[in-house]
């Protein structure tokens, strides 16, 4: 048992070091750095949400639509690099298979441009 025991002994460092560096990491600033906040730290960033307002104010969907977007096309980029990786083992129905996938990929792409999914008004 002593001996399956220290088999593991090496994943059990490396998570204490792991979260040791963790904490280092987010408490060193807290510690060293002097906080100011000032109304431009605090205004919406990226999001175009206002910091610190109601929760149950309404909010654009698009914000959404442009995540789902991103992630569709994300998942596209995922599934190639394997491709490429193994494309000299799967042979010719590999390659059809994905030009299939990237086909129907491009298609929903133009899909989306045409009906204006990708305008920010």
């Amino acid at each position: 048992m002593n001996e399956l025991l220290l088999e593991y002994f090496p994943i059990l460092v490396f998570f204490v070091i792991a979260i040791v560096l963790s904490a280092i990491f987010v408490l060193l600033p807290i510690l060293v750095v002097k906080q100011k906040p000032d109304a431009e730290k605090l205004s919406a960033y990226e999001c175009g949400f206002e910091a610190f307002t109601d929760n149950r104010k309404q909010f654009d969907v698009r914000f959404y639509l442009v995540a789902i977007l991103f992630i569709i096309f994300d998942l596209e980029v995922a599934f190639l690099f394997p491709w490429a990786v193994a494309l000299g083992d799967i042979g010719m129905l590999g390659f059809v298979s994905m030009m299939i996938f990237l086909g129907v990929l491009t298609i929903g792409f133009i899909y989306e441009w045409k009906k204006g999914a990708l305008e920010w008004e």
